[in-house]
């Protein structure tokens, strides 16, 4: 998107009416619960809203869906923090959001129109470029303003699935840290180190910004700078994972992935384990993985994953292994390869058994 100057100024402004309306949404519920004991629902917040317009004229000068679906995005944060909560993780109560953080609003169906440029309610006819073609008839529009204060609308479309053709190729993947994936055919695809590639552009703006005072012009464009190095780790991360789910898709009929907790793996404190795990993004190729793959028409399995390294592929033998033994050696059947070929193998293993199909045997290497 290409607003004007008054245009970006509205922008802001509905932004931070949301981010009001948020937090204002999340205190509501808050206290109901803290002094009546009582839990409000979606419904419950969306019948204030009404008084809230009347007391508060800046609300009316947000379309109402938008202001609908700041509510809805609270309800989504209170039933994921149940969720979480009942499966016994220890994440934090829904939170405020601070000056700043709130980045994006959604139109529900309407209040919005496209053509050749995008008319927005409240904002205007605001310049676009298309990086493609809209398919299937549009849902919903979000407007999206990233780190660096560009716009972005985003189209969600209901579209048909458009499957390949049939391939009886089947896969089973091990995701790692020292070689981002193996496959059970033996093949690998090599880890992309994309914060160290980076990394001395990092240190020097985060050198600089320690020395400016909070507020100055100077350390609000050294921010930016470094916003502008994240943007660029953070791309040519998202490019990698599109780009390797889709050779995937396109190649295999089945694709078989571990069902990692990747939130719970970064709890041990191991800072430089924590850093890699973020860095190589395994959740990013996960997601895309999966909907390329339901697009398609392809099989798409996440498998539960304990014991995939220490079982033995050829056999079932459990093999015990440090992280420092990179070799599977099974003293019983005699079967010798690497650990991350083994575990692989396991996981395509495991995915057919849950289909009811064969096993598999480890390639010829």
């Amino acid at each position: 998107m290409f607003p004007t100057k008054a245009q970006r100024t509205r922008l802001n402004q509905a932004l931070e009416t949301c981010r009001l309306a948020y937090n204002s949404t999340l205190n509501l519920r808050r206290q109901a619960w803290e002094v009546e004991q009582k839990s409000l629902n979606l419904y419950d917040t969306n019948k204030v809203l009404t008084g809230w317009k009347a007391a508060n004229p800046e609300l009316s000068e947000v379309h109402s869906q938008v202001l609908q679906n700041v509510q809805e995005r609270v309800d989504l944060a209170f039933k994921a923090f149940f969720r979480r909560i009942k499966a016994g993780h220890k994440n934090g109560f829904p939170r405020f959001k601070g000056h700043g953080r709130y980045d994006s609003f959604t139109f529900k169906q309407s209040g919005f129109k496209l053509g050749e440029r995008l008319t927005i309610s409240k904002i205007g006819d605001v310049r676009i470029k298309l990086h493609r073609p809209i398919e299937g008839a549009i849902k919903t529009l979000t407007i999206r303003r990233d780190s660096l204060g560009n716009w972005y609308a985003c189209f969600s479309c209901e579209v048909e699935p458009q499957p390949l053709p049939l391939s009886t190729e089947m896969v089973g993947i091990d995701l790692g840290l020292t070689t981002f994936a193996t496959f059970s055919t033996g093949e690998t695809i090599e880890r992309k180190r994309w914060m160290k590639r980076d990394e001395k552009d990092l240190k020097r703006i985060q050198r600089r910004i320690s020395k400016l005072h909070k507020g100055t012009p100077e350390r609000s464009k050294a921010i930016l700078a470094l916003n502008h190095v994240y943007t660029r780790i953070k791309n040519r991360r998202n490019n990698f994972a599109h780009q390797e789910s889709r050779k995937l898709v396109n190649r295999f009929g089945l694709i078989v992935f571990e069902d990692l907790d990747i939130a719970g793996m970064q709890t041990d404190g191991n800072k430089v384990i924590n850093k890699g795990i973020t860095d190589v993004a395994w959740g990013m190729m996960l997601n895309f993985s999966q909907y390329k793959a339901a697009d398609a028409g392809r099989g798409y399995l996440k498998i539960y994953p304990r014991g995939t390294t220490q079982d033995c592929s050829g056999c079932g033998e459990i093999v015990p292994k440090g992280l420092s033994v990179r070799v599977h050696h099974c003293p019983n059947c005699g079967l010798k390869i690497g650990r991350d070929l083994n575990a692989a193998l396991n996981i395509l293993g495991r995915g057919l058994a849950t289909i009811g199909n064969q096993s598999v045997e480890a390639p010829s290497i």
